[in-house]
Parts: C-alpha cells; structure tokens; sequence
C-alpha cells in the first residue's frame, strides 16, 4: 500500500471508531459545473451524518487547469483587473486565504480529461500556489467522469489521434491521467470517475440506451427511456441562445443520480466514513437505487486505499 492510500485507510479507520462524532470540514473547490454537480448534494449528506460543510465554490464553466491558473495570474499583475475576479470579487489568492481550509481540490475540464498533455504546467502552477497561499489545506484532485455512452462524441467520434471513441475509452483515458497528476503531486484522488464507471457498466443498474427512440422525429414531450442515467440526457428546453423549446441532449453534465453517487463519493473522501446507509435521499430517487449509488461510491473509495 502506496503512503498516501496507507494515510487515507489510517483516517478512515480512526473516523470509524468515533462514528457519530460531529466534524467541520472547510473546503474550496477550483473547478467547473462538474466540481458544482459533484458537490450539489455534499452539504445534505454531512447533515444527515451529524457534521457541517462550509464550502466555497470557484466555478467557471468549462474551465481547465489552465483558465484558472491564468485567471489567478492576471489577478496577480493587477489586482483590478475584473478578469482576475471570481463571481465573488475576489481572486483566488483572497479565497485561499479566506479561511483555513481544510481541502482544496482541483480538477481539469472534462473534454481534456482523457488528455495528460493539457495538465501541465498549469495542474503543478495551481498546486504551487495552493500550497503558498492555504498551506494548512490538503491538496484533493478530483477524477471527474466519463460521458454517457449515447452522447454525441460517442455517436460521431473524432477521427483525431488519442480522442476517445467510446465511454470505455475515455474512462481509461481520464483515469490513466488522473493517476498521474495524482501521483506526481503525492495527492489522494476523489474517485467520482470510478464510482460513475462502476454504475455504469453494473449489470443490474447500469444505463442502456433507448434504441427505439429516434430524436429527428420525435414531438414534444416525447424522451426516451432513460432509466438509470447518471447524467441529464435527452430532454426538452430553451436554448440559451433564445428561441422555442428544442429538444437536445445532454451526456456530460450529472443529473440527480449522478450528483448523489458524486456526493457520496466526496463524503466519504472528506469526512472519512461510509455514505451506505445515509437518512439523505434526494426527492425522486427511488430508495433501492440510491442504496446502490451510496454501494458504489463506498466501493469506489474503498478500491482506492487499498
């Protein structure tokens, strides 16, 4: 067992012998709307365990290594500057130092996820000036997820050297470089991509595309079976752009389910033990199935301090 895993099982086992002792646990997440869906029900799991969450969310869309680290820069080189500034006003040296945290973590976009060629330099330029400005906090990467296997990327793969033409694919590929980042940075991983993998290829619960339904002639309010998706899919909506209700797809970004097995996962990470069993459900999620989300997550995280 590796010495960072060895810790990890060390916290778990010393958290388990004080179940029901009421924890605080601060953290800033530096992220994008996959850091926001993963984190959506983290706050209602730790009060349901007795603790409390203050978290402080830096989300950018989309955003990389990369935006975030030149974000930080250009607040650097003029504090004014309104491209330096998250939506809060202040830039990320303000928020690292606005409190103690206790876990800072750190993620790349999910369309580069697959591709360890864009993490660096930008990943160890973050981990640096985490560690400058928050040196009490405990740098997490967290492995974002692999899309549904009916998005579009999958249907119309690129043709492009080392792009991912199947779910399968692109989990191998995001994970190899998850471990790497992780690796070289002697961090822990927050395996919300594993848990997703593990639910997504499960042969009971898994999701399976709906090959009776055709989006091209398909009318309003028509979607197809969607049973058991961790992510949004198909479904009927304005476009940000304007314009009347359209049907679209979305395989990237979590739904409910996948924001819970997300939230379960970052649980058990953070406050050091077992989400199975938790009084939270989301309204809507069947109770069997959210027992098999809080299954996954816990086997998830487990695999990892092995």
């Amino acid at each position: 067992m590796k010495a960072p895993a060895l810790l990890f099982a060390l916290l778990l086992f010393c958290a388990s012998s004080f179940a029901g002792e009421a924890k605080t646990v601060k953290l800033l997440t530096i992220g994008n709307s996959f850091s926001a869906n993963a984190t959506h029900y983290l706050g209602d799991l730790a009060k349901a365990g007795g603790h409390k969450l203050v978290h402080q969310p830096l989300v950018i869309g989309g955003a990389s290594f990369q935006v975030h680290a030149e974000k930080a820069q250009k607040h650097e080189a003029d504090a004014k500057d309104k491209a330096g500034l998250y939506t809060s006003g202040r830039g990320l040296k303000e928020s690292l130092e606005l409190d103690r945290w206790d876990y800072v973590t750190i993620q790349q976009a999910s369309i580069k996820s697959h591709d360890f060629a864009t993490y660096q330099p930008h990943a160890g330029w973050l981990r640096d000036y985490v560690a400058k400005h928050a040196p009490q906090a405990t740098l997490l990467v967290h492995e974002t997820w692999e899309y549904r296997k009916d998005d579009p990327r999958f249907i119309k793969p690129s043709t492009a050297a080392g792009e991912p033409k199947t779910q399968e694919e692109m989990y191998k590929g995001l994970r190899a470089a998850y471990d790497k980042i992780a690796a070289e940075f002697h961090a822990r991983i927050i395996p919300t991509g594993d848990a997703f993998h593990l639910a997504d290829t499960d042969k009971t619960w898994a999701y399976q595309t709906d090959t009776t339904f055709d989006p091209k002639t398909a009318k309003q309010p028509a979607l197809p079976d969607q049973t058991h998706s961790l992510h949004v899919g198909w479904r009927w909506a304005k476009p940000k752009t304007g314009g009347p209700v359209a049907l679209g797809m979305d395989g990237h970004h979590a739904n409910t389910a996948g924001e819970y097995l997300g939230a379960c996962v970052w649980y058990e990470v953070l406050f050091g033990e077992s989400a199975v069993g938790s009084s939270f459900i989301p309204k809507g999620l069947d109770a069997s199935y959210a027992r098999f989300l809080q299954e996954t997550a816990h086997r998830a995280v487990a695999a990892r301090v092995k």
